[in-house]
């Protein structure tokens, strides 16, 4: 995705006086000297030939990843504006989300924000959005041209493209020497596929990053999946959206099944709620939540500690691999395939391996009592061998 940093903007200035080149420096929460921008291009009309300085009155937040964003940013010009046109609600973001999830409108009106966006030799896409900024440009030292605005927006749309083609270039690479779906897949193909739905993924997240969610934003980011593509003869023989939604309708419909009483504690387990989850599922969730609550209860649950928030974070990524790897087997649906299964369940552990990284990380900073950290270490490596175990289990 788009390296984001606006939550950690401290102040910034960019300088686009000269004509072809925006110079800039950013100071972000967390790190002593600024980042220094050389751009290629100019920016748009409301800044070009113009100096702009802004300050974030808000709160910053540490960016999770900060030690990756390079001190110096040289590529290309994206989008640079202060006048780019976005909704902003009227009333604290917490009540506007409480407001959506009763499926109430929250008051909201049309601002102008700050959009600077860039595309580095070293980080890919960066990007600074917000209309909370407080900005300050200069007079224009000299002015765009209708002929300058068109190569300026051509040159923001190669840097996109540009951008778009690295993660079109990921998806193929991972579909390279994919087999048949029609031939029998191992753990590896699986790995393969998942790898590429990944790829898709991370491309239609950018997309819609860039373009929005309007109609407009919908064709445009339909021409860059190639989904706008004729159909073929094999399309026609697809299912419509209508056949689609009735089926789901009628699975939704039906009772769920009741899992084998005999393989009660084994496959599945009773939640407190009533719900079906696999017993090793369950347990992880269940220690990446107590632990999550032992760091809120030490004042830590807003820690600016990487580390801390990596161990965590994982901890909870994992559970939910888990969830997707053994939801069905818990219902007792049976294993839609072995092979895929164990490709799941390696992306849990994966993450429990990360969890595990982070834990000893955090451990010689004695931000967590040393009997935390201890049952922490132990909980992380039952689970791990439980995975383990399946893995084989699935495997014969």
């Amino acid at each position: 995705m788009a390296f984001r940093i606006h939550d950690s903007v401290a102040r910034g200035e960019i300088d686009n006086r000269v004509k072809g080149v925006v110079r800039g420096k950013i100071w972000i929460e967390g790190r002593a000297g600024p980042v220094a921008l050389e751009l290629a291009g100019n920016a748009s009309p409301d800044l070009a030939g113009c100096l702009l300085t802004f300050t974030n009155p808000q709160k910053r937040v540490a960016h999770p990843h900060l030690d990756s964003l390079h001190p110096e940013q040289r590529g290309t010009i994206g989008d640079l504006t202060a006048s780019r046109k976005v909704r902003v609600f009227d009333i604290p973001m917490e009540d506007a989300l409480a407001m959506i999830r009763r499926k109430e409108k929250p008051p909201e009106h049309m601002a102008n924000s700050l959009y600077l966006e860039w595309f580095s030799e070293r980080n890919g896409r960066v990007v600074i959005e917000g209309a909370d900024f407080e900005l300050t440009i200069s007079a224009p030292q000299w002015r765009m041209t209708p002929e300058e605005n068109e190569e300026r927006a051509r040159q923001a749309e190669a840097g996109m493209g540009g951008f778009m083609q690295k993660l079109s270039d990921a998806i193929e690479q991972h579909q390279r020497g994919q087999k048949d779906p029609e031939e029998d897949w191992d753990e590896h193909d699986y790995e393969k596929f998942m790898k590429e739905c990944d790829a898709r993924t991370e491309k239609y997240g950018e997309l819609l990053d860039k373009y929005g969610d309007s109609d407009e934003a919908h064709e445009k980011i339909a021409k860059e999946m190639g989904w706008d593509k004729p159909a073929s003869d094999e399309d026609d023989e697809r299912m419509s959206i209508e056949e689609i939604n009735a089926l789901c309708e009628a699975a939704a419909n039906e009772p769920p099944p009741e899992p084998d009483p005999q393989r009660e504690g084994i496959d599945w387990i009773r939640t407190g709620d009533g719900d079906i989850a696999h017993p090793l599922q369950r347990r992880c969730s269940e220690s990446a939540m107590k632990f999550w609550k032992v760091a809120d209860k030490l004042g830590l649950k807003k820690s600016k500690d990487e580390d801390l928030l990596r161990f965590i974070t994982e901890f909870q990524i994992a559970s939910a691999k888990l969830a997707g790897a053994l939801a069905s087997v818990a219902r007792g649906e049976g294993c839609r395939d072995a092979a895929f299964t164990v490709a799941y369940l390696k992306r849990a552990l994966d993450h429990l391996h990360k969890a595990q990284a982070g834990l000893e990380a955090v451990a010689p900073k004695r931000l967590l009592p040393e009997k935390a950290v201890a049952a922490a270490r132990r909980e992380l490596l039952e689970i791990r061998e439980g995975v383990l175990q399946l893995m084989d289990d699935f495997r014969r």
